[in-house]
C-alpha cells in the first residue's frame, strides 16, 4: 500500500492508464484475429484497420515502435505469400 500522498495519486493514475492500455491491446489483438480468420480474402479495409490499430498502439506507448513495425511487416509478408 502506498503511504505518501504522491504515491497514492500515482497509484490512481496507474489504474487509469492500465484501463486504456488494456483497451488498446484488446483492439490490436482483435483486429489481428479478425484478419487471420479471413484466410483467403483479405480486403484493403481490414489491412488498413490492422495498420491503424498497430500505429495507435505504438503512438500511445502500448507496444514499442519496432514491435509495431515487426507486426505490420510480418503480416504483409504472410499475406503476399
Amino acid at each position: 500500500m502506498p503511504i505518501t500522498k504522491s504515491a497514492k495519486k500515482e497509484q490512481r493514475a496507474s489504474k487509469r492508464k492500465k484501463v486504456f492500455n488494456l483497451r488498446n491491446k484488446r483492439d490490436l489483438k482483435g483486429s489481428i484475429k479478425k484478419i487471420q480468420k479471413e484466410e483467403g480474402e483479405t480486403n484493403k479495409e481490414n489491412i488498413k484497420a490492422l495498420q491503424k490499430a498497430v500505429d495507435k498502439a505504438v503512438k500511445k506507448g502500448v507496444i514499442k515502435k519496432n514491435t509495431g513495425a515487426r507486426k505490420k511487416s510480418r503480416f504483409m509478408k504472410n499475406r503476399k505469400a
